[in-house]
């Protein structure tokens, strides 16, 4: 038989379809059992509190069980890493904070990367944050912060969650553009760092609303700003950084879905129209709102540019704050 180039060129074309038409066949009957939705915290907490919501919703929408599974340890390393590795088919989907994009630059050998080893489905919630200090400290605004910093240089404290906490380099960004000084004490986790401010142990923190905001009503904190690009609505009156001097600044945390990466486009397509019709639901976006948490769906694209952005601008910050990766 004489193989010509045209018959060479149309079996080519039909090799190349078929990995297309594997993982179409595959989304046609997709799912057919339950999904494992993976998140790097703990249960009970304000990130797991989002994902059992979005989970409930979603399990709706795609006709099957959508079950939490808190794979917690190594600052959020193990469960994520479980996901990089699971088959690339749907059923393993890890649900994730800012913290994906933070963790490779803390890490001499990351554990995974962000950009290679998953796709992203969709980015469905962002957690301004706030500057708040302990209110004995005699400052009512920003101005007024940064001038007793310039009086008091190295003398006053801030707190954190840690050291390379996106907290921690996001105060370190502030200050440096501030020409300011100030000692950071770093914390195992945030409420304890709260705890301290409240107690005058350390005097100011940057935080996410959704752990502060109680502390702020009870007038155990005081909040100078926000820091969105847009006020909140939770608390109208607080002017933004980025309307005290600091234009552009923004500090916010993210959460959203990734799948192992090659997994199949069109099974990503089907979770992320679950997942954005569940991150825009009227009632989820009730429920979370009163806790500074903006529910807000979008397309695998706009969380890949965004993550994309998130790894770049987190590399900066750590290299800027001196932090050495372990």
């Amino acid at each position: 038989m004489t193989f010509t180039r045209r018959r060479a060129v149309a079996s080519l074309a039909v090799l190349t379809a078929l990995p297309l038409a594997g993982g179409n066949a595959m989304a046609a009957g997709w799912p057919e059992r339950p999904i494992r939705l993976v998140l790097p915290y703990a249960a009970g907490g304000p990130t797991d509190a989002v994902a059992r919501a979005i989970a409930q919703k979603m399990a709706t929408e795609l006709g099957q069980p959508v079950v939490v599974d808190n794979k917690v340890g190594a600052s959020g390393d193990i469960g994520t890493d479980f996901v990089a590795k699971a088959p690339a088919d749907g059923y393993t989907v890890l649900y994730h904070s800012s913290g994906i994009a933070l963790s490779p630059a803390l890490k001499k050998k990351p554990v995974f990367d962000p950009l290679k080893d998953f796709a992203p489905v969709s980015w469905v919630a962002t957690i301004p944050g706030v500057l708040v200090v302990n209110p004995k400290l005699p400052v009512n605004n920003v101005a007024q912060l940064v001038q007793y910093l310039k009086a008091n240089p190295g003398k006053a404290a801030y707190g954190s969650g840690g050291t390379g906490n996106g907290s921690h380099l996001a105060m370190v960004q502030f200050l440096q553009a501030q020409g300011v000084e100030a000692v950071h004490v770093p914390y195992k986790g945030t409420n304890p760092a709260l705890m301290d401010l409240i107690g005058g142990q350390v005097q100011f923190m940057l935080d996410a609303i959704s752990t502060s905001l109680p502390y702020i009503r009870d007038n155990r904190l005081r909040v100078l700003a926000t820091t969105g690009l847009e006020r909140s609505a939770l608390l109208p009156d607080v002017p933004t950084l980025n309307e005290s001097g600091m234009r552009g600044y923004s500090f916010q945390t993210w959460q959203g879905l990734l799948v192992p990466a090659n997994t199949p486009a069109a099974v990503v397509q089907k979770l992320n129209a679950a997942a954005v019709r569940a991150a825009d639901d009227p009632a989820i976006q009730r429920q979370f709102a009163a806790q500074g948490v903006v529910m807000r769906g979008s397309s695998a694209a706009e969380f890949s540019t965004m993550l994309k952005n998130e790894v770049a601008y987190w590399a900066k910050a750590v290299k800027a704050a001196n932090v050495e990766p372990e």
